[in-house]
């Protein structure tokens, strides 16, 4: 059975690109396409889409407006094509927090990537949100920087590494929200545009007790700080004497990425061998999955989330299968059990990289 696609966008020129991409692909059906929101609004009830794409800035209602009334009334899986400008990175990032199941920018010559690449990844992202089940909500309300009680650490000689990609925004953003401000030096990478990392670091450090921002090449990672990959860069981990060192780099794309989270993980399974934890979130596809792996055969603790709790369970789906998770937990028990882990990590075991 084709998943049934609605296009919604005010632009013509939009809507003729991304329906030639999507009826293209045999196992989907472009149903109709929408100029505005009160237009999305009927065709939603009459034709029952599986799937809408969706605008950010449309006449007489926003997108972000529509998208907020629609989790709560009619709630179902949602792609929004962004602008990659500031306004629309803070705005697509509104929209994950809403329920939106992913984004893509809008089709353009300036993107730096082929058309066929584009299409690629609109087909893929539509056809991971037709098996997503989307449940009502409510506005997102940001997180205060409180944490759960902290937990002893004997060190701060560890890192923690983060991977996600699809869903992961809202993901790692929870995760974050519940570790104390003492918590180790934390890696993230998070498969997002280069427009769009900054204002996520941004979120994420608005709504924890963490120091977050883009990491810059040269940095030294700190304890109560966490470092996100930027947007088109590569993010490694290197060790110098006794500190560990944030490396950036525009090297080859790995899975057809960059950033990509094996490069991270297989960075600090080099750099911190045992005295590293890495989780792997929710995401679209296998990047992390060989890393996660890699970490945990050179003495690295791995977490996995659940697919109960991921909104698309392919890259942990992938470490689980390959045995590259030790624990396989539910987000919401994923940092109680990180802290609880370096609390019993004991500063003089070896690094198998020391």
């Amino acid at each position: 059975m084709k998943i049934r696609v609605l296009v919604i966008d005010d632009s013509a020129y939009v809507r003729q690109i991304l329906t030639q991409i999507l009826r293209a692909d045999p196992e989907i059906d472009v149903v109709g396409c929408a100029s505005d929101a009160h237009v999305a609004r009927e065709m939603i009830r009459r034709l029952n889409p599986d799937v809408l794409t969706l605008d950010i800035e449309m006449p007489r209602m926003d997108g972000l407006t529509f998208l907020r009334n629609l989790m709560r009334l009619r709630p179902m899986p949602v792609v929004m094509v962004s602008s990659l400008t500031e306004r629309g990175a803070e705005v697509t990032l509104d929209a994950l927090a809403l329920g939106a199941v992913d984004f893509l920018p809008k089709p353009h010559t300036d993107l730096g990537v082929t058309l066929r690449d584009y299409a690629g990844e609109l087909i893929a992202k539509v056809k991971a949100a037709a098996r997503v089940g989307v449940r009502s909500t409510v506005a997102a309300v940001p997180t205060p920087k409180t944490r759960a009680a902290t937990v002893p650490i004997s060190t701060t000689n560890v890192i923690l590494a983060i991977g996600a990609s699809t869903g992961g925004t809202e993901a790692i953003r929870e995760l974050l929200a519940q570790l104390p401000p003492d918590a180790p030096g934390t890696v993230i990478t998070q498969h997002i545009p280069r427009a769009f990392s900054a204002a996520f670091a941004r979120r994420l450090n608005d709504s924890s007790a963490l120091r977050v921002q883009e990491a810059e090449d040269g940095q030294q990672v700190l304890p109560g700080h966490a470092y996100v990959a930027p947007g088109d860069r590569h993010l490694r981990i290197e060790r110098s004497g006794a500190r560990y060192l944030c490396r950036l780099d525009h090297g080859p794309a790995v899975n057809h990425l960059r950033p990509s989270v094996d490069v991270l993980f297989e960075s600090v399974a080099a750099a911190a061998g045992a005295r590293s934890i890495g989780v792997l979130l929710t995401g679209m596809g296998r990047d992390g999955a060989q890393g996660l792996l890699q970490m945990r055969d050179g003495g690295s603790q791995t977490i996995a989330q659940d697919e109960a709790s991921s909104v698309v369970w392919g890259m942990p789906g992938e470490a689980v299968a390959l045995g590259a998770a030790q624990l396989v937990l539910p987000l919401s028990a994923i940092a109680v059990r990180l802290m609880a882990l370096v609390a019993a990590m004991d500063i003089t075991r070896p690094s198998r990289s020391a």
